[in-house]
């Protein structure tokens, strides 16, 4: 639940979040820079700017990002840790061949060395670009887009191991939509001046992309006819984003057979021997997507399908050739889609790609020097001080009947948590990193991750395994494995303080930690049993009373507006927003517990615990956006805005009307009836 932008999404079975942690001692030291406040704005008027205003005065955003706030300046301090360790690294002479630190010096020399990029230009990938050119049939294609997707470059579809969501033991094969190099379906499809700039604008970058490769303007221009002319047809049998968060809508488990009389225009068979796959069943989660697909094989030409394939290819690998085609794809998917000014750093895009291509071995190295074990035990301590404060919560409920409580009891106590790092690291010895290309060893390091993957398939779920890295600034929920999940570098201020008191601590991380507990029973998480398993386990009645409620978070969001006439999609952002309520719920339960535990401190800076725990909570959230990237998290969700995950939430709280008293006279004070409660 990240507010993190990139905050980017792990699986169709993940909800990207973020929160976590509390100290459980008394501590009674100051951790609160109020110069970072506007105290001449009135609590009840605006609390996000009351709490805000002067961080935001003092930290622009920086030319080279599209946001910047306290995510954001905790990735750029852990970046700066990483470096470091990098530094090391490299220096390490002794480093065995085939080693982990073997593997991160050499990725990591291959990407900086810019001036072998820019020599070599297209030169590594001409192999794959070959391999397309030489398709003539529909079996060909069938057989070269199972090749791309082995080396990690996305084409039409999507196809990897996942849980089964009816039988979370389990894993099983599953194929999804996929095809668009935009990020959204809607921008192919909508005609309003901002989808039509980025369609614009998209349609250079294919065209300086071809250009950069070797082709005429005039053959390159033909090529974004056909790019764009695929793309939209598969835009348009594509699920929109609200259809893709009902999981009953994407799971339709299905023989291989019946694929095939469903979709027979395109080669099954071939394309899943290719890739070495042997299944009898597997999930399709959008049928009539791959009907489409099925007409299209048949319908548009081997010549067109095969330039597609190739835009696939240099769109794909274009940030790890040289510096002319990072530039065009920057223009687009940073300038344009984002308004970032500028790449960032030479040696924070290549961490970057370390992190996807070595993230455990980094992790480790990291974890070693930055985590200590204490941070561990103290979060350990606050889980169960949150999970504590749930349980409260769900006994009080007016709305839900004794049996679905129950049940929702069990849920909760059923949630597995894993903090810091994995307790088994990825082995990468089958990963072979050398002295050459850049995108060679990009391509090296997906098709490792993706045959990992693929030989999952009909195995017992892993339930060590993790989707995020220790050095990630994030953490998550997963309504399939019922667990949540808080990576290392996430435990630090603004989000964690080691020597702060509890008040700051619960209203930063332990929010966290309520937020996504939360998610195991905000509109999608709650479709889920405390195995994981998606199954209906609530009464018709409390289907109806939950449904009513959210409805009210839904109509508050869907009228708070952001930019210009632009508003929140409340129903798009609906699970973030119920596990924001729900968690900063929590953590406020939980900090009276321990309040009531250890006996209440007296003020620090002025304010009592109560007031800090909102102030700490605020604090998370603040973020500076470029409109280019506002508008972008406006249409593609799930998350609202920083400022709206603050003053959406605290004044639907009685207990923040009761901590800043004469909140209820503000300009954003709703009235009681009005309020939304969930959890």
């Amino acid at each position: 639940m990240s507010g993190k932008p990139s905050f980017k999404r792990l699986s169709l079975l993940m909800f990207a979040s973020l929160f976590l942690l509390a100290f459980s001692g008394p501590s009674r030291q100051s951790v609160l820079d109020v110069s970072n406040m506007n105290q001449k704005v009135k609590p009840g008027d605006n609390f996000y700017q009351f709490v805000n205003a002067g961080w935001l005065a003092k930290n622009p955003i920086p030319d080279y990002l599209s946001r910047f706030g306290s995510f954001d300046q905790l990735s750029e301090e852990n970046e700066k840790q990483l470096f470091d360790l990098l530094t090391a690294i490299q220096n390490d002479q002794k480093a065995q061949s085939g080693s982990n630190r073997q593997k991160i010096r050499d990725f990591y020399k291959s990407a900086m060395d810019t001036q072998t990029l820019d020599e070599m230009g297209i030169k590594p990938i001409i192999p794959l670009l070959q391999k397309i050119e030489s398709v003539t049939t529909a079996q060909e294609l069938s057989d070269a887009i199972a090749f791309l997707h082995q080396q990690g470059i996305g084409s039409l579809f999507g196809l990897g191991a996942q849980q089964d969501r009816k039988n979370t033991e389990q894993m099983i094969a599953s194929i999804g939509q996929g095809g668009l190099g935009m990020s959204d379906r809607d921008y192919y499809l909508k005609n309003d001046a901002r989808s039509t700039q980025i369609r614009d604008s998209y349609q250079v970058l294919i065209e300086k992309l071809f250009t950069l490769a070797g082709s005429s303007s005039q053959e390159a221009a033909k090529t974004r006819l056909a790019v764009m002319q695929i793309e939209t047809t598969l835009a348009e049998a594509s699920m929109d984003r609200l259809t893709l968060r009902d999981p009953y809508a994407t799971y339709n488990k299905m023989a291989v057979t019946e694929l095939v009389e469903k979709s027979p225009g395109f080669d099954w068979n071939s394309y899943l021997n290719a890739r070495e796959i042997a299944v009898e069943e597997l999930n399709v989660s959008q049928p009539l997507f791959f009907a489409k697909v099925s007409e299209m094989v048949s319908q548009i030409s081997i010549c067109d399908w095969k330039t597609y394939l190739k835009w696939n290819v240099l769109n794909s690998t274009a940030s790890f050739l040289g510096n002319d085609f990072e530039e065009a794809r920057f223009a687009f998917y940073g300038t344009t889609m984002t308004g970032s000014e500028k790449q960032r750093e030479r040696w924070k895009r290549a961490l970057g790609s370390l992190n996807s291509a070595l993230g455990e071995a980094l992790g480790q190295e990291y974890v070693a020097i930055h985590f200590p074990p204490k941070s561990k035990e103290r979060m350990i301590d606050l889980v169960e001080h949150l999970r504590k404060g749930f349980a409260q919560r769900i006994e009080q409920l007016d709305w839900m009947s004794t049996e679905t409580k129950k049940k929702a009891q069990e849920k909760l106590e059923a949630i597995n948590v894993k903090i810091g790092y994995p307790e088994k690291w990825t082995d990468y010895r089958a990963l072979d990193i050398t002295d050459q290309p850049y995108v060679l060893n990009v391509l090296a390091a997906r098709q490792f991750n993706i045959i990992r993957n693929l030989s999952e398939i009909g195995k017992p779920v892993d339930r060590q395994k993790w989707f995020m890295t220790p050095q990630t600034v994030n953490a998550y929920y997963s309504p399939t494995m019922n667990e949540i999940v808080f990576p290392a570098a996430i435990l630090q201020p603004p989000f964690f303080y080691a020597d702060g008191d509890d008040a700051m601590n619960f209203g930063a991380i332990g929010m966290v930690i309520g937020h996504e507990m939360t998610h195991g029973f905000d509109d999608k998480g709650r479709q889920y049993g405390k195995d994981g398993n998606l199954q209906d386990w609530w009464t018709p009645g409390d289907n109806e009373r939950f449904t009513a409620r959210s409805q009210v978070l839904i109509d508050q969001y869907n009228n708070y507006v952001m930019l210009d006439s632009l508003t929140i999609n409340g129903k798009l952002s609906l699970g973030e927003n119920i596990a924001d309520l729900g968690g900063l719920s929590i953590a406020y339960q939980a900090l009276q517990n321990k309040l009531k535990m250890d006996g209440r401190p007296g003020k620090i800076d002025g304010f009592t615990p109560e007031q800090r725990f909102f102030i700490s909570h605020a604090q998370i959230w603040r973020n500076h956006m470029r409109e280019q990237r506002l508008r972008q998290q406006l249409n593609e969700g799930p998350h609202s805005p920083g400022e709206a995950r603050v003053n959406g939430i605290v004044y639907n709280m009685p207990e923040f009307y009761k901590a800043f008293k004469g909140s209820e006279k503000g300009k954003r004070f709703i009235k009681p009836a009005d309020r939304a409660k969930i959890w």
